[in-house]
């Protein structure tokens, strides 16, 4: 950082800063961004010292494309053409495609150039920097109009507004009152694997439905690594651990020594959580913004964090609290008018998903429309929200799901036997391809 700018971050030559980003993730970096490119003095503060591993398995769809910044190349480790569904090492089935379906990244190498597209676009970087807290009221305050966001060892910075992406254990959140209704813990393992593991696994990911309800594995290749993890539940903390060790077992991955092992909790927002508070705004993990039945994060951090960064820039400009609330209630409106309608959709699937695996595996695999769907979700083309609303079929069949009862049916026995006969009667293995 130059004497300039570590000058204006430490507030000595800026006393007030217009946007004060915290939480250096997509979000964060998204936010930073999109505020910085509109001229504002925008401040990005992040505890971590980049770049830093972040539990995640690194997914790039279609819409996380889209909300990237002007020219940003993806750092890509692999392009995904197949996807092998199993139902906890069942059923085996894979299916491709002509064109890529996503990306796979590594957070770290994601996330670092995700702020340095925020920097060049003015923002400025501080990291080792830990906020305590934000203050909206009292001796720290100058005036109605500012924002104190304290740091750990006693130094405010001022700021016209805030935009809180610290992750989903944020205190931001915490200051604004989000409230979660669903906790998820998310294992994962780093392996790096020999070149002739590698090659098997080039361009094509697996995806496993659990053995616990709402529960899935996967593997992302990242060429001589492979990213493996689960996600259950929370309170199913050891159930998950088993699952995941069973999980590598069955992928004779066993036998080599994970680079990093990790865990994390995963929290989705419930639909009366609160966005805002004053002149600060929550966003990404720390708003609860991910997708319930995926938990795909990184297209809601980044696109949540884009419409933060937008609205923080109007919330500062705002002369008075009313304009300030007016403001920030309409980054509310225009999040939950599109992440909320997906995350809406997402948590019916997810509930659906919970109850009848065995049919949403066989209508993936089996169901040549369904599969297309997910393709088109994947690359960008719609979203799960969009299908359910323009195809009757799709809407008609999530009703039809969802008035279903939770107990295992004679249906769900008939699927199974189904999928079983279309893989070989032995229910262990068939791959199928199509394109």
């Amino acid at each position: 950082m130059s004497s300039e700018n570590a000058d204006a971050a430490s507030g000595r030559d800026e006393p007030v800063w217009d946007v004060v980003v915290v939480g250096a993730g997509p979000a964060g970096a998204s936010a930073a961004y999109a505020a910085a490119v509109t001229g504002r003095r925008v401040l990005l503060l992040e505890k971590a010292e980049l770049p830093r591993y972040k539990t995640c398995g690194g997914g790039i769809i279609g819409p996380s494309r889209d909300a990237l910044p002007p020219g940003f190349e993806l750092p890509l480790k692999d392009r995904v053409h197949a996807v092998t569904f199993s139902m906890n090492g069942r059923l085996a089935r894979t299916r491709r495609s002509r064109r890529m379906l996503f990306g796979l990244v590594n957070r770290p190498e994601f996330d670092a150039a995700l702020v340095e597209h925020a920097e060049k676009a003015g923002a400025v970087l501080r990291t080792g920097v830990t906020v305590v807290r934000v203050e909206q009221h009292g001796p720290a305050v100058p005036d109605r109009r500012t924002v104190a966001v304290v740091l750990a060892g006693g130094e405010t910075v001022l700021a016209r507004a805030v935009v809180g992406a610290d992750g989903s254990a944020s205190r931001i959140g915490a200051h604004v009152g989000v409230k979660m209704d669903q906790v998820d813990l998310g294992l994962e393992a780093e392996i790096p694997v020999p070149a002739t593991v590698a090659e098997d696994w080039a361009g094509r990911v697996l995806i496993d439905w659990g053995p616990m309800p709402g529960s899935y594995g996967w593997v992302f290749p990242k060429g001589d690594v492979l990213t493996v993890g689960v996600i259950s539940a929370r309170g199913e903390g050891a159930a998950t651990k088993r699952y995941l060790e069973d999980f590598i077992a069955r992928l004779g991955l066993a036998g080599f020594e994970p680079a990093v092992s990790s865990g994390h909790l995963t929290r989705c927002r419930s639909d009366d959580s609160p966005l805002s508070r004053g002149r600060v705004l929550v966003c990404g993990d720390a708003a609860g913004m991910l997708e319930p039945w995926t938990r795909e994060g990184i297209s809601f951090a980044l696109r949540s964090g884009r419409l933060a960064g937008e609205w923080a820039v109007r919330v500062a400009e705002a002369g008075d609290a009313v304009d300030a609330r007016r403001q920030a209630l309409n980054y509310a409106f225009a999040v939950k008018a599109g992440l909320g309608v997906e995350m809406g959709v997402g948590r019916r699937m997810l509930s659906v998903f919970a109850r009848r695996p065995g049919i949403l595996h066989a209508v993936i695999t089996g169901f040549r429309p369904a599969w297309t769907a997910f393709s088109d979700i994947t690359r960008g083309a719609t979203t799960l929200a969009g299908i359910v609303r323009s195809h009757g079929m799709a809407r008609r069949a999530l009703e039809a799901m969802d008035r279903s009862r939770p107990a295992p049916t004679a249906q769900d026995g008939a699927v199974d036997g189904a999928a079983d006969a279309a893989d070989g009667r032995d229910g262990t293995a068939g791959s199928r391809a199509a394109s």
